[in-house]
């Protein structure tokens, strides 16, 4: 009977289905029969059903109840990956899912990049610099990057981009390695081909500005996506700027910071971020002269206001961080603005504009990210499936 009513519902029909389904489901499916394993492996099904969860993204807690975002982070003892939903009202946590981080990523235990739900990690181990991986979670799969291996002790430097290029609707991950000495070099990796190719690094200034004239000999972390591009801070002798790689034409661009903006403070470090959907400059510098400001650190946000002008970047907030914050980690801002910074109390978000800080309940976090919706997807699973699947069930008709 079942064979029958199987023969009567066409393949398409079945993957309209199975698109509007949770991963979770699609799994147990996938277990089910050759038949459907078939439709739930193919590239264009994973490709047509990861698109309606970009729009549509998912989650066990519905946004229409509850205001707030997700946090992301990978415990240091237990091995773990976790997704929490962070209330805004009262900043309680209500988890969303944990998933025990393959042994196979041991050496590889940096999240150098996380985008809709894959991750990028890789070894801080110098004799590793080569490999990295794209994890995806919600179906235990990953897969092996192999860049090109660097000889020789010259290189000083790694530094890695994930984001989606949905023009293309391909993942992409940009490396960049900083050398001692001489010029910078840059490799994308596309998951539709499976490859590296090396880029070269001939940036283009932005809205007519003239490009910093000289060869870029170092680069820092981290790399951030937003605007359709990858941004890190990048070095030449004469100065430093933020150095943008659109994901879409694959070009490198140049883009100015804020002029003087170091000026007349004593600086920590100071990180490339996104702040409210813009590209923003978030700077920690001493407040060892109090200068009437309580606090020993201070955070400046710098804020980018029309993408790719200089003349518009503006210093938004001035926030005195707590006398006992003195090595602060900073992970990123949140959609709302807040600050996400670890220091000796634990996590803590900071509302640049009240100026509250509230403690999270997240202890033992080696990294943390931030995203709007809770995504999961099927990517990767065309790619590793065959050699895997015996893994999660034996597939019958």
């Amino acid at each position: 009977m079942s064979q029958a009513i199987r023969e009567r519902v066409p393949n398409d029909v079945v993957a309209d289905i199975l698109g509007g389904l949770p991963v979770k489901s699609l799994i147990r499916f996938n277990c089910v029969s050759k038949s459907l394993n078939s439709i739930i492996t193919d590239p264009t099904f994973i490709s047509t059903h990861f698109k309606l969860n970009l729009n549509q993204p998912k989650s066990s807690i519905s946004p229409n109840t509850h205001s707030g975002y997700y946090l992301l982070y990978k415990t240091s003892s237990s091995k773990e990956l976790c997704t929490v939903f962070c209330n805004n009202d009262d900043y309680t946590l209500t988890q969303i899912s944990r998933f025990e981080i393959p042994n196979v990523f041991d050496k590889f235990s940096e999240v150098v990049g996380f985008c809709n739900g894959i991750f990028c990690l890789a070894s801080s181990d110098k004799d590793l610099h080569h490999i990295s991986y794209l994890w995806n979670p919600s179906i235990g799969m990953f897969k092996k990057l192999l860049a090109t291996r660097l000889t020789g002790e010259d290189f000083r430097i790694v530094v890695f981009g994930l984001a989606y290029d949905c023009q293309n609707n391909d993942f992409k991950v940009l490396r960049l390695v900083g050398f001692f000495g001489r010029e910078a070099e840059a490799e994308i990796y596309r998951l539709r081909m499976g490859s590296w190719t090396k880029v070269v690094i001939s940036m283009e200034s932005l809205r007519g500005y003239e490009p910093n004239i000289g060869t870029i000999v170092d680069v820092m972390p981290p790399c951030v996506f937003c605007n359709g591009a990858l941004h890190c801070t990048a070095f030449t002798r004469q100065g430093r700027f933020i150095l943008s790689f659109d994901v879409s034409d694959e070009r490198f661009r140049e883009i100015m910071m804020p002029r003087n903006f170091r000026d007349g403070i004593i600086v920590m470090f100071e990180q490339v971020a996104v702040f409210k959907g813009s590209l923003a400059i978030i700077v920690f510098s001493h407040n060892f002269l109090n200068l009437g400001i309580p606090g020993g650190c201070l955070c400046h946000i710098w804020v980018m206001e029309e993408y790719g002008v200089a003349d518009s970047w503006t210093r938004k907030f001035l926030v005195p961080l707590s006398d006992w914050v003195w090595e602060p980690l900073f992970y990123g801002c949140t959609d709302n603005g807040e600050l996400l910074i670890k220091n000796d109390s634990g996590l803590v978000s900071i509302d640049p504009e009240s100026r509250n800080q509230n403690i999270l309940a997240i202890e033992d976090s080696s990294w943390v990210g931030f995203s709007a919706n809770s995504m999961e997807s099927l990517v990767l699973l065309d790619e590793v499936f065959i050699s895997y699947k015996q893994i999660y069930c034996l597939s019958r008709e």
